[in-house]
């Protein structure tokens, strides 16, 4: 079926990108109920299974339906770019029952919800299963899955400076296209509908769908969901450079952490960009803390490690001259 958009005057110069932390996680979902169409993705989904049993994973995997569904409501249309959780998480927080009960009833097929679904304080519970589940999948990788979908945004500001508005949408996926003052978006929901936009139509990149998609009702503000470009470099291990001097003192391994932790990280986030076992990377990290060459913080559910003063004087001093 298809979604249309009717851009006019004004309003084709009113397409904006921007960048959802909550649609990220809500859509990541899917790979709940079919893992196997996100092979990509693979290495943070063998991590989701081993921490599943300390989420709320009986609510959130009702959340999403065979059909790759999630609500309208918790996928709301961000703003900008530089969006933040717990901004989207307030937003939400304020939705009318009614408009929870009906996209929850649109999801699960149903005329009456699952238990866990029910109830006047199921909004409440449903962002505070987002909430946990943020901190301990999506938290310790965030830096690197914001640093892929801003690349994907600078891509596309940059194919609308050089080729044009309808070359970007072409480019988008095989389901968009502009034709005259209409965006067409081929959906498999079986929705079919046009409407004008007001308010601008916002264009948002995503590490979890396979093509583009667009909310399911026509009340909701326009928006398309796409796939990022270069998924397929966001799990690669990262080389660890460090500088000769540094190695040689305190081992190639500690030496790279050393280099990568002028800015703060967890371990886990650490394990996952350079390929190892987050063991492996703990190892490392306890001997240059107990060495004073590390200082750590508790960030949420995470641990975040970063250099210690003696550190950074000892990382500039093995460093050559630029």
């Amino acid at each position: 079926m298809v979604v249309r958009y009717q851009l006019a005057g004004r309003d084709l110069g009113e397409v904006r990108f921007a960048i959802s932390p909550l649609n990220e996680l809500v859509l990541s979902l899917h790979a709940w109920q079919d893992p196997g169409r996100y092979p990509l993705h693979l290495p943070w989904i063998r991590e989701l299974q081993r921490l599943r049993g300390r989420l709320a994973a009986d609510l959130l995997v009702e959340l999403v339906n065979g059909d790759l569904w999630t609500p309208d409501f918790l996928t709301p249309r961000p703003w900008s770019p530089l969006t933040r959780l717990e901004d989207e998480l307030a937003a939400i927080r304020r939705t009318p029952q009614e408009v929870v009960d009906r996209d929850l009833r649109l999801v699960t097929g149903g005329s009456r919800l699952p238990a866990v679904l029910r109830g006047s304080d199921v909004l409440d519970r449903i962002l505070d299963a987002l909430a946990g589940y943020w901190e301990i999948c999506f938290a310790p990788h965030w830096p690197r899955m914001r640093a892929l979908l801003e690349g994907d945004v600078t891509y596309r500001g940059r194919e609308i400076a050089q080729r044009g508005l309808a070359a970007m949408f072409a480019g988008l996926a095989g389901r968009v296209r502009l034709t005259g003052d209409t965006v067409e978006v081929h959906v498999r929901s079986d929705v079919h509908w046009t409407r004008p936009v007001t308010g601008g139509l916002t264009l948002v990149p995503s590490m979890w769908t396979s093509s583009a998609s667009a909310p399911i009702l026509p009340d909701e503000p326009p928006m398309i969901i796409y796939r990022a470009r270069g998924l397929g470099t966001l799990w690669e291990a990262q080389p660890l450079p460090a500088p000769g001097a540094l190695a040689g003192l305190l081992g190639a391994h500690r030496a790279g952490l050393l280099v990568r932790l002028a800015t703060p990280a967890s371990s886990t986030e650490l394990a996952v960009r350079l390929g190892v076992t987050t063991t492996a990377v703990n190892q490392h990290l306890r001997a240059l803390r107990a060495a004073g060459l590390l200082v750590s913080a508790r960030h949420g559910r995470s641990v975040l490690y970063r250099r210690s003063d003696l550190a950074d004087r000892l990382v500039a001093s093995a460093s050559p001259p630029s």
